[in-house]
């Protein structure tokens, strides 16, 4: 593994999603991923700590100067719960679990979230703007709705497939209703 192809391919998926979805600061931003995929090998199996680091090291370089927040989301081990700033938790009464990740429960980017947040703590449930999933983890259930796939240029993180989503408000009312 490459760790400036890596952090450059991860930086340009951010910086693209980000733009399609319109996000803002305050807004949040989820990421799923395996690093196993990343590099090569089967999801759950071969978590690389080093790799993950990496990963969140470059998101975060992207999101903090811009104010937009990162979850992290875990494997099923963890019931898919995510690592989010403490800040952000409690300004959206997010439930917070006791649990820390670990590389072989939650993942090598829920642990490398964990070390590099400034107050992280787990959380159940979040509802995201907009996301990247690295190793088709499966991030549908932490987008809000209306999910909008977004095809990024890159389309993948070293063997990882990558997809992406981004929302936008639902539309309601009839055939007179007007939408902006």
């Amino acid at each position: 593994m490459d760790k400036l192809e890596v952090t450059k391919n991860v930086t340009t998926l951010v910086e693209e999603v980000l733009q399609a979805g319109s996000l803002t600061a305050g807004n949040l931003f989820v990421l799923g991923c395996s690093t196993s995929e990343v590099t090569g090998g089967v999801i759950g199996k071969h978590s690389s700590k080093e790799v993950g680091e990496w990963i969140i090291e470059a998101i975060l370089a992207v999101l903090k100067p811009k104010g937009i927040f990162l979850a992290v989301q875990g494997c099923e081990h963890l019931n898919r719960a995510l690592v989010v700033e403490e800040e952000y938790a409690e300004a959206h009464e997010l439930s917070i679990v006791s649990v820390v990740p670990q590389l072989h429960a939650g993942g090598a980017c829920s642990v490398a979230a964990f070390e590099q947040f400034t107050h992280p703590v787990e959380v159940e449930h979040v509802v995201a703007k907009a996301g990247i999933d690295i190793g088709d983890t499966a991030i549908g259930m932490h987008v809000k709705h209306v999910q909008v796939p977004f095809r990024p240029s890159i389309k993948t993180i070293g063997s990882a497939h990558v997809t992406a989503l981004t929302s936008r408000p639902k539309y309601i009312g009839g055939p007179r209703a007007h939408y902006a």
